[in-house]
């Protein structure tokens, strides 16, 4: 304990000295550099322990044959994994992106300290073992946390420590892409809210360390090889432009499905069992049938990227019952391109831990090599090289599924170093976005905080109604009668309740309406009546009721309808749990939107 002190004092003398000696601006540019060191050092880790275990699970595994071991390897990935998080970790880290995104856009920005190595251990254990997902998405959970926890520790306000998370998110993708740029338009594009031009030095900082550390820690190889070997020419703008809208419509098609599959997993989470044994069923069976399934996907899509004869594309089909029917290329890769979702959201779904970050990568590589495959097939247009159209594909369907298409060029662009394509990869990443938009208003991210309800946009009014939650505004505290009290009684409770609510209840405690002390101020003070009327004589229902879970705009909407002054709060079965007074809400309503003209 004197220990502890100790270190307290020491720790708080550091950071009076800090308060007085280093002014906030060049702190926070000192906490980016290390924010951006430490990011480079969880990616290399990730990555470093992914390899490790494919290699060590798939050294001996044939080339000209489907391998069994794939239908157990990925169902004993999920396992380790959700007993990892049930009892080391004890706490949902899934769908990291959109935690981060969250806790930016409600400006609290306050991640747990185990985030900043819980989806390292998770993630690396579940792709190591053929979990069908991506480390991008934990690998940026972790950076933001590093931001946060860094923040905190230093006591910087709220602000900062956005910016901060925001530093760990670009420092995440830097490092595990070697891509700077990608990393900072990744953060402005899909997670930062509000950020001004003075914002971004931290930003660059966090990127620009995280790439250097990543090229010590990992050489100058790219993640994905790519070498150009026919240019792009004006007369394939129109292949372009349709490359764009078949991206938008895998995006749309890989959004919805993963979220209808999210769904029916959301329905068995009372029944966890049913859903590790329906998750490992499914990935297993679709890696068994398609190997390119395997974990990220990475070794595929170089394939594709690569390829110049059909020898080398045929390469895809090891390890697989397509073994040596390079006739079935196509059917193959349009299948690996319409199964990858489910084996997403199988991975997730059954206990596992990863994003859809790579998987959005992989089936976009996937859609391009088949759009130009096909029309090349038929001699549709002019030709189209299928690696080329494989590098817009990723692109595409990266900036479709995120709403995104800076991050989709910029990422393309650095990570494959196919800058050559870069007008082509503004068409179609451009293209993409706009069509999809038509379908699906938000990201892949954003549409799971739209879902329940959280998601904070730019406008002002409904960003406070998303964040405030009749939680936050119930009163528990009321007197209630029930229907057969006298009136004499009724008027003696009425005199000792600190409140005007005078809800009426069953002997189960359910709401059967209420007292309304205006209407019934000419009969209070006849004492006549006191013997005579109870409580059913005099009572009237309740105008509206709230459901505990209810959004405020949907509270705020009967407030307006009902112009009433109290609302009861009442759970599913009617028993009531407390109410909602019409001041106490408008109150705490103004008090954010001061909190958010201030800021």
């Amino acid at each position: 304990m004197a220990e502890a002190e100790q270190n307290t004092g020491w720790f708080s003398k550091v950071l009076q000295w800090r308060t007085k000696h280093v002014p906030e601006r060049e702190m926070m540019l000192i906490l980016a550099f290390f924010i951006g060191l430490f990011a480079s050092v969880a990616a290399y880790v990730l990555h470093g322990l992914i390899r490790q275990i494919q290699r060590l699970l798939t050294a001996g595994f044939t080339i000209t044959s489907a391998n069994w071991l794939y239908l157990v390897f990925p169902v004993v990935g999920i396992l380790i994994t959700s007993l990892f998080v049930r009892y080391v970790v004890k706490d949902n880290i899934s769908h990291g992106i959109t935690r981060i995104l969250y806790a930016i856009s409600t400006k609290r920005s306050r991640l747990k300290g185990h985030n900043c190595w819980s989806s390292v251990i998770a993630s690396a254990i579940t792709i190591g073992f053929g979990g069908s997902v991506g480390a991008e998405a934990p690998i940026v959970l972790t950076g933001s946390a590093i931001g946060s926890n860094l923040g905190q520790l230093f006591n910087m306000d709220k602000k900062t420590l956005m910016l901060l998370v925001g530093c760990g998110a670009s420092a995440a993708i830097a490092g595990i892409f070697k891509a700077p740029i990608a990393g900072l338009v990744f953060t402005l594009e899909v997670l930062m809210v509000d950020l001004s031009m003075a914002s971004l030095m931290p930003i660059l900082v966090s990127s620009v360390t995280a790439t250097c550390f990543a090229y010590i820690f990992m050489g100058t190889d790219a993640l994905f090889m790519f070498q150009l070997d026919e240019a792009w020419n004006i007369s394939r703008v129109p292949a372009c432009i349709g490359l764009g809208i078949f991206c938008a419509l895998i995006s749309l098609y890989f959004i919805r499905m993963m979220n209808a599959c999210e769904g029916v997993f959301a329905r068995l989470r009372k029944r966890p069992y049913m859903k590790f044994a329906l998750g490992g069923v499914m990935l297993s069976s679709l890696i068994f049938l398609f190997p390119a399934l395997y974990g990220e996907g990475y070794q595929a899509l170089n394939v594709l990227l690569n390829g110049r004869t059909e020898a080398d594309w045929n390469t895809i089909l090891n390890n697989s019952l397509f073994y040596g029917h390079g006739d079935m290329l196509v059917i193959y890769i349009a299948l690996v391109l319409l199964t990858k979702v489910f084996a997403t959201s199988a991975t997730n779904g059954g206990g596992g831990c990863g994003g859809t970050f790579a998987p959005s990568l992989f089936i976009g590589g996937f859609g391009g090599f088949l759009f130009a495959r096909v029309l090349n097939m038929y001699n549709i247009g002019v030709y189209l090289p299928e690696k080329n159209f494989t590098l817009l594909g990723m692109g595409g369907v990266m900036a479709g599924v995120m709403h995104a298409p800076l991050t989709g060029i910029f990422l393309i662009a650095e990570i494959t170093g196919g800058y050559q394509l870069f007008i082509p990869l503004i068409i179609v990443s451009v293209v993409s976005v706009m069509v999809i938009s038509l379908f699906e208003p938000h990201s892949i991210y954003a549409t799971r905080l739209a879902r329940e309800g959280k998601l904070v946009t730019h406008h002002t009014d409904h960003s406070i109604l998303t964040l405030m939650s009749v939680e936050s505004v119930i009163d528990r505290e009321y007197t209630s009668v029930t229907e057969d009290l006298p009136l004499g009684k009724l008027v003696h409770v009425i005199s000792q309740s600190r409140s005007e609510f005078i809800p009426v209840l069953d002997s189960g405690g359910k709401l059967r309406g209420e007292v309304d002390m205006a209407k019934i101020r000419h009969v209070v003070f006849r004492t006549e009546l006191y013997s005579k009327f109870v409580v059913r004589n005099v009572m009237t229902p309740v105008p509206a009721q709230v459901g505990y879970n209810d959004p405020m705009e949907e509270v705020m909407h009967k407030f307006e309808m009902t112009n009433a002054n109290t609302l009861p709060v009442v759970d599913v079965n009617g028993i009531l749990i407390g109410f909602l007074a019409r001041t106490r809400v408008y109150s705490l309503y103004r008090k954010f939107v001061a909190d958010f003209s201030a800021e």
